[in-house]
């Protein structure tokens, strides 16, 4: 506990304004437990970038830690590349702070004599991406902490690319940060360099989002009926002008979800992932016969869709079913326009459903499987250079079509979805049918996500002896079925559990084990790198041979799940 007080004692000199010593004395005197949870660690760069809860501390997001992460990457740009303006675009979200914290990232860049493109106003995540690229930018940045609670905040970084810092300018920036004192950040702006934009990046960004999120020009769209919530986020600036440049014109908003609201007061949680945040939403499609519906989180880079199932009831797909439907949909576009030639590629995770493995492979186009998070799947299309990136996902609610955002994109996976709805609907079918005739053209498979919270010093510790007794004294049968593989992504191998080989994987290492039996049983274990939080992912699947049986089957994977929770001891 002294190197804690130690370490929070120098957010008492002159470096930090007197708002923050203020709060920083009052958590000395007062609450010494929660000074621990603000000082044991510093803030760090995860699958998602920077994101906590806001604050004053190292482990908390305020104006100092945003401001040595913008000042170490102001260092490592003027070290790295050689040009005479360097520049950035900035983006934020409705988060409480967000305008504030973006304000003062353009300042300190500014300061540090690099060009800055600042945003009017709050925008959506996969718009920075594009307007990385766009404008010409050396890298991007967005305020934002997703679908976390409201008292959360983060910040993203963009390379050249459009797409989220991978290895090695991940590492170089953050050594550059590591290194810096807090009294390094350079505050005061040059007012000069910073340009404030809007309309013409929205226009153009809307554009391109139609251009690639469209199958056909013969669809019927007026005949779609489709609710749309933007869950308080950013996604409210651009999907209901998206959809209405596409031709879809029988569009109904949840209007109590459409102003930009930090607090998401109609919702628990504002993630598309789970059921209660699209109630409104469903309860509106129920009441006006609305064929699908859509929600995006607050940042607007992952969506949930409910569509009608046989008996026509909204059911909420999950992120791998979602993925499999739109990359079967968009794969038969490409086919049909005569652009299938082997040399087209769909990009996927490790923990996300192998179905779309076959889905594409049903087309002859080749799958490329990475680590967790889409900034792995703009790598693989920035180094893919002799194949076409045709789209990809993850299981965590988030799509990509085409290359021209190097993110996950609701606005542009929100369109195909519907395009997907409703040219289903033109031809006597629906995309829930559409689903099914996936599975029973290659197998049902039925996906499920435990997320288990343990937070601060202890959770962290918790989390990572789990992890530790996964590994060290791996599971050989589960729910009855032999073991057969144990993939550990941080030690970069795959052993046969059967006869003892050991293979390479080749692939960056990540905290990441996966259990696999011989029929496709699938568990993954892996620490969140946003949140303080274990994950478990489940993945079992079976034949089916008829739609009509889709029920029945579902069920039957279902209660086989649970069966593996319950020998996991994880309910």
């Amino acid at each position: 506990m002294s190197k804690i007080l130690d370490k929070a004692k120098q957010w008492l000199t002159a470096t930090f304004d007197a708002e923050t010593q203020k709060e920083i004395n009052d958590l000395i005197t007062n609450n010494p437990d929660a000074l621990a949870d603000r000082f044991y660690k510093d803030m760090e760069f995860g699958t998602g970038g920077m994101r906590g809860v806001m604050g004053a501390g190292t482990n908390r997001i305020n104006k100092y830690t945003l401001g040595r992460a913008t000042q170490g990457l102001s260092n490592y740009l003027i070290e790295n590349i050689k040009k005479d303006q360097l520049s950035v675009v900035i983006a934020y979200d409705c988060r409480h702070n967000s305008k504030k914290f973006a304000k003062i990232v353009a300042d300190i860049l500014s300061a540090n004599n690099i060009k800055v493109f600042l945003f009017e106003d709050l925008r959506a995540t996969p718009e920075l991406s594009f307007a990385v690229r766009h404008l010409g930018c050396d890298a991007g940045i967005v305020l934002t902490a997703s679908h976390n609670p409201p008292e959360y905040n983060g910040y993203k970084v963009y390379w050249s690319d459009g797409g989220q810092i991978v290895p090695p300018h991940d590492s170089g920036i953050i050594s550059k940060v590591n290194s810096l004192q807090f009294s390094e950040i350079k505050f005061n702006a040059n007012k000069n360099l910073i340009e404030v934009i809007g309309k013409q990046v929205d226009d153009e960004f809307v554009d391109a989002s139609v251009k690639n999120g469209c199958l056909s020009d013969t669809i019927d769209r007026e005949n779609l009926k489709i609710v749309f919530t933007s869950l308080h986020g950013t996604s409210i600036v651009s999907v209901p002008d998206t959809l209405a440049k596409a031709g879809y014109t029988d569009v109904h908003i949840v209007e109590e979800q459409r102003a930009p609201n930090g607090d998401f007061p109609t919702v628990k949680s504002p993630n598309p992932e789970e059921p209660e945040a699209l109630k409104m939403a469903t309860e509106l499609a129920d009441k006006i016969g609305a064929d699908i519906v859509i929600g995006t989180d607050p940042d607007c880079d992952r969506l949930g869709v409910a569509v009608r199932d046989l008996e026509g009831n909204m059911k909420l797909m999950n992120g791998n079913q979602t993925m499999v439907v739109m990359t079967d949909f968009i794969i038969q576009k490409w086919k049909n326009e005569g652009r299938i030639n082997g040399k087209q590629f769909v990009g996927t995770t490790i923990v996300s459903t192998e179905l779309v493995n076959d889905v594409a492979a049903s087309y002859k186009v080749k799958t490329k499987v990475g680590l967790t998070g889409f900034k792995w799947i703009a790598k693989m299309v920035r180094d893919a250079t002799d194949l076409e990136f045709i789209g990809g996902g993850e299981e965590s609610f988030g799509y990509m079509v085409g290359d021209f955002v190097r993110d996950k994109d609701a606005v542009t996976a929100t369109l195909l979805a519907c395009e997907v709805a409703a040219l289903a609907k033109q031809n006597g079918s629906s995309f829930y049918e559409e689903l099914l005739a996936i599975y029973v053209k290659n197998s049902f498979y039925k996906e499920h996500l435990i997320s288990i919270t343990k937070k601060g010093m202890d959770g962290a510790a918790e989390i990572q002896q789990m992890l530790s007794d996964m590994r060290n004294n791996p599971l050989t049968e589960i729910d009855g079925e032999q073991i057969e593989s144990l993939c550990d992504y941080d030690a970069s191998t795959k052993k046969n559990l059967i006869t003892g080989e050991v293979t390479t994987i080749d692939l960056p290492k990540s905290n990441v084990l996966i259990y696999q039996t011989k029929s496709g049983t699938r568990i993954a274990a892996r620490p969140s790198g946003t949140e303080p939080k274990i994950k478990f992912y489940f993945s079992v699947n079976t034949l089916l041979d008829d739609a009509k049986n889709a029920a029945a089957t579902e069920a039957e994977l279902d209660a086989k799940i649970q069966r593996i929770i319950k020998e996991m001891k994880l309910n």
